[in-house]
């Protein structure tokens, strides 16, 4: 069990708790159970996890909150669990940084292929270049500011980026100078894997490079290599 993965259940229901850790134990996992907040990050101090499973609606911090706390400074692939029906929720949990979610009532087979689909997109990518405890990222004189989420340009001025932008801005500098192939950006930026014919993440490419401010016919920071995908070419700080 001590080359198992470690997966971290969050959630205020003792009968949830139990039977995921029964069920997760089972098929391989080593597993670690909070109630809250302040369990959820006790438990992190004490042990790190390869996976957090995140109830959503938990007594103190929701898991809204607990999930931007825990993104100030942490990637943690993040499986958020939501009730049916808050779609707006699920939503904001995606954009705040939620790997994948799944809503209540939930059979235990289906979160296993979530979390499993999660950890394969994680254990995909080459390691990190950037440090847990960064807080900004600067490259060709642009920062990104990973705890507020947008973009400062050389001139000094304010470039607010969508969810996907960040995501998809990050997944490259944490990669910067290495090859990443479409479905591994579509994968990482927006937590999906991608359909035939799916163009959706060039068109995200696209829109990062008008916020970087990129001739189009001669883009400097984010290179196309035709038939292998792209490369974030700028050393980072």
């Amino acid at each position: 069990m001590r080359d198992a993965k470690h997966i971290l259940v969050v959630d205020d229901d003792p009968e949830i708790r139990w039977l995921l850790r029964d069920y997760l134990e089972k098929t391989g996992y080593r597993l670690t159970i909070a109630a809250d907040g302040i369990e959820m990050f006790a438990a992190l101090d004490r042990a790190p996890v390869d996976l957090i499973v995140l109830d959503l609606m938990l007594p103190g911090d929701d898991g809204l909150i607990l999930l931007r706390k825990l993104r100030v400074n942490s990637n943690v692939p993040v499986v958020m669990l939501t009730a049916m029906g808050e779609e707006s929720d699920r939503i904001l949990g995606l954009e705040m940084g939620a790997d994948d979610y799944i809503s209540k009532p939930f059979s235990p087979r289906e979160l296993l292929a979530r979390i499993k689909s999660v950890l394969r997109r994680t254990d995909s990518l080459p390691e990190s270049k950037i440090q847990e405890d960064v807080t900004e990222i600067v490259f060709v004189g642009w920062v990104l500011n990973l705890r507020q989420r947008h973009l400062i340009s050389p001139d000094k001025v304010l470039i607010p980026l969508s969810g996907g932008e960040f995501r998809l801005l990050r997944v490259f500098l944490e990669h910067a100078g290495r090859v990443l192939n479409r479905d591994q950006l579509l994968e990482f930026s927006q937590g999906r894997e991608a359909q035939p014919f799916d163009r959706s993440i060039d068109v995200l490419v696209g829109r990062l490079r008008k916020r970087l401010r990129e001739d189009p016919k001669n883009p400097q920071i984010i290179h196309t290599l035709r038939g292998e995908g792209y490369r974030f070419v700028p050393d980072i700080t």
